[in-house]
C-alpha cells in the first residue's frame, strides 16, 4: 500500500509539473548574434525599439539592435560598460562606464564623458525629473546626472552595495541593497534616503527589483534564499514571499498582465502573477539557457528578452580541494552569444 500511495503521489507530481510548465510563456525566439566579450546588464528602449547590451572584453562596446528584428543596428564604440538606458525626451543615452558615456540614440554618437567616482555599475533613468542614476558598490553609492545637459547633480550615500533600482515617476526611487538584505527608499527630488525596508528571514541577497507602481508593491528577487519577495512600498511590510530558481540577476514587472518575472543563471525564468494587491502566486516557470541572467521588459509587446552565450565545460577542481569548488563554471564559447525573447 506504501508503494502505491508513493506512485500515486509521483504520477500527481508528475501531471502537475506537466501542467505548470505548460504554461502562457515559452521561448518565441532565439537569435545568435555572435560577436566577443562578455555581458551584464541588458536593456530595451520601448519607445526608440532598440535593444541595447553592454559588450567587455577586447573590444568593449554596446551593441544596439532592432528591438523588433533583433537585427545588429550600430555601436557605441569604445566604452566598457556594465549597462545602458535612455532618457527618449532628450534622446539621449548613458552607459555605466567609468568614465560615464553619454550618446545620442540616433547616430549613437559619443555627445560628451562624464567623470564619476565609484565603480559604475547599474543605472536608471527616472522620467520624473530627467535624471539618471549611476550605481556602485563602493562610495558613492548612486550618481546623479541631469539627462540633458549631462551634468552631475549630486550623489547619495544608500548605506550598502545597490543591485537594480525601480522608479514610480513620481519622485519616489527603490534599490536592493544586495549586501545588507533591503531596499533603499529614496526621495528623488531631494536625493535623500528616507527609509531601508529590511528582508528580514524571507529574503536575502537581493539582486533583482520590480515595481508594481499603481498598487504600491515591490518585487525583489534574492538569492538566499531564492524568493520573490512582496513588499508595500509604503512601510516595507512584507506582503508574501514566493520560490524562485538559483541566482536570480534582475526583475521586471508588467502592470499590464500583473506579472513579475525574475530571470536565474540556473536555466530559469520564474513568474509571478499578482491576483490582488494582497495575494500572489507562482503562475509559471519557464527553462531558458544556462546562465540567462539579465533580463527586459518591451512595453509594447509584453515579451521578456534575456541574454546569454553557450559555455564549456567547468574547469576540474585544484588537486586537494573541497568537491563542488570547481569555479563558477566553464569558459564562453567563442560567437556564441544569444538573446532569447520569451513571449504568449
Amino acid at each position: 500500500m506504501r508503494h502505491l500511495c508513493l506512485t500515486l503521489a509521483a504520477s500527481a507530481a508528475l501531471l502537475a509539473t506537466s501542467a505548470f510548465a505548460q504554461g502562457p510563456y515559452k521561448v518565441i525566439k532565439t537569435v545568435k548574434t555572435g560577436g566577443d566579450g562578455g555581458m551584464d546588464y541588458v536593456y530595451a528602449d520601448s519607445v526608440g525599439r532598440r535593444l541595447y547590451v553592454p559588450r567587455t572584453g577586447p573590444t568593449p562596446r554596446i551593441t544596439v539592435f532592432d528591438l523588433d528584428t533583433l537585427a545588429p543596428t550600430g555601436a557605441v564604440a569604445e566604452t566598457n560598460a556594465r549597462g545602458a538606458a535612455v532618457d527618449p525626451k532628450s534622446g539621449h543615452g548613458f552607459v555605466t562606464s567609468k568614465p560615464v558615456v553619454m550618446f545620442d540614440t540616433k547616430t549613437l554618437a559619443v555627445i560628451k564623458k562624464i567623470d564619476v567616482q565609484g565603480g559604475p555599475d547599474g543605472l536608471l533613468f527616472d522620467p520624473f525629473n530627467d535624471r539618471v542614476w549611476i550605481f556602485s558598490h563602493s562610495a558613492p553609492n548612486a550618481t546623479v546626472i541631469d539627462s540633458k545637459s549631462g551634468e552631475i547633480v549630486g550623489t547619495v550615500d544608500l548605506g550598502g552595495a545597490p543591485e537594480q533600482a525601480v522608479t514610480d515617476g513620481k519622485g519616489h526611487i527603490y534599490v536592493d541593497i544586495e549586501d545588507k538584505d533591503n531596499v533603499a527608499a529614496i526621495d528623488a527630488k531631494t536625493m535623500t534616503v528616507t527609509a531601508h525596508y529590511a528582508l528580514g528571514e524571507k529574503g536575502g541577497t537581493p539582486a533583482g527589483l520590480a515595481l508594481d507602481a499603481k498598487n504600491g508593491i515591490l518585487f525583489v528577487a534574492c538569492r538566499k534564499p531564492a524568493n520573490m519577495v512582496m513588499m508595500s512600498v509604503k512601510d516595507g511590510k512584507v506582503l508574501e514571499a514566493l520560490p524562485i530558481g538559483a541566482g536570480s540577476d534582475g526583475a521586471v514587472f508588467n502592470p499590464n498582465t500583473l506579472e513579475a518575472f525574475s530571470s536565474q543563471g540556473d536555466g530559469t525564468l520564474t513568474i509571478i502573477k499578482e491576483k490582488s494587491p494582497t495575494s500572489f502566486e507562482v503562475e509559471q516557470t519557464v527553462t531558458t539557457p544556462m546562465r540567462a541572467k539579465t533580463l527586459t521588459l518591451d512595453a509594447k509587446t509584453g515579451n521578456v528578452l534575456l541574454i546569454t552565450a553557450e559555455y564549456g565545460a567547468p574547469p576540474a577542481p585544484a588537486p586537494g580541494a573541497p568537491a563542488g569548488r570547481g569555479g563558477r563554471g566553464g569558459p564562453m564559447i567563442p560567437d556564441s552569444f544569444m538573446i532569447v525573447v520569451v513571449g504568449k
